[in-house]
């Protein structure tokens, strides 16, 4: 044999046992397949309150409301209606965002829309709405609040209404009125004339 033959040789036998090799490792050590992803945006909470801090510059106070979605707080002149409020689970990173509308109420009682767009609760400068007076921003998204949701306060005035009793319908003005018999006055009819006369 030659020195060629016995290098050739070598090699195919080096190359046989590396792909034998590598053919059980890679059926032995296979990973199991990973689970497919979520989608990105399935796995984001839709809350019905939003919870928003502003800041009052002439005072210096600082105050925190809640809105409801789709109903509109007012916070000195500002109109603040949030559109959606959406939060991830709490075993996730926080990214807690809103569409918000912000109007402002003018002087001479016309209404301006100043700010429409996302607010970012973990990013507050990025997106708050800054006026001269009132600055508002987003704190959080909401499950519940201590304050009342507006169907329910129309719904409380509803069952009021129904638990009160129903009051008797006015007689129309052209019905005689009947009057109170006692037994011991005699009554007139207050449709004629009265002829008694007293002396």
């Amino acid at each position: 044999m030659s020195f060629f033959n016995l290098i050739s040789t070598g090699g195919l036998t080096l190359a046989a046992g590396l792909a034998v090799s590598t053919a059980a490792f890679a059926a032995s050590a296979a990973p199991a397949a990973p689970a497919p992803a979520p989608p990105a945006g399935s796995d984001r909470i839709t809350n019905p309150v939003a919870e928003f801090a502003g800041i009052d510059k002439i005072t210096g106070r600082i105050i925190t409301f809640d809105v409801y979605i789709n109903e509109t707080v007012q916070f000195g002149a500002l109109q603040v209606t949030p559109r959606v409020c959406y939060s991830r689970p709490q075993n996730e990173e926080p990214k807690t965002d809103s569409f918000v509308e912000v109007d402002e109420i003018t002087l001479d009682r016309k209404i301006r829309r100043i700010f429409t767009g996302w607010m970012f609760a973990e990013s507050p400068g990025l997106n708050a709405v800054e006026h001269a007076v009132y600055d508002v921003w987003l704190k959080e998204c909401k499950q519940k609040s201590d304050v009342p949701a507006p169907d329910a306060t129309k719904a409380d005035a509803t069952k009021a209404d129904a638990s009160k009793p129903v009051a008797a319908k006015p007689k129309p003005a052209s019905a005689k009125p009947t009057p109170v018999a006692t037994p011991d006055v005699e009554q007139s009819d207050p449709t004629e004339p009265d002829t008694t006369t007293t002396n």
